[in-house]
């Protein structure tokens, strides 16, 4: 399944007549130039999760980084990036998924 179809599916799974009116998922551009993505947490499978700032710059203008704090993923990344910055979050979401059904 591609990452945009997975994610239509989570934030479908996440809607329940309540959620989707104060949280959500907002992708934006950044003018350095680039992706910002955010996709809010709470009341979800990761609200209480926690990752500290991540920065990753292999040369000017190949560069992500991504958090989760305040319930909210937060990731950003140069122009190439967007698939990469939703794989990720996919990844994290599957990682917590599995890690709680042990």
């Amino acid at each position: 399944m591609n990452v945009l179809k997975w994610l239509e599916d989570w934030y479908a799974n996440e809607c329940n007549g309540d959620w989707e009116h104060g949280f959500g998922i907002k992708i934006e551009t950044l003018d350095n130039p680039g992706w910002n993505v955010t996709i809010d947490l709470e009341e979800t499978a990761l609200e209480d999760v926690v990752i500290p700032y991540q920065y990753f710059e292999k040369e000017e203008g190949d560069f992500y980084g991504f958090k989760i704090e305040n319930k909210q993923y937060n990731a950003f990344g140069d122009p190439s990036k967007l698939e990469f910055l939703l794989l990720n979050f996919q990844k994290i979401v599957e990682d917590t998924i599995r890690d709680s059904e042990m």
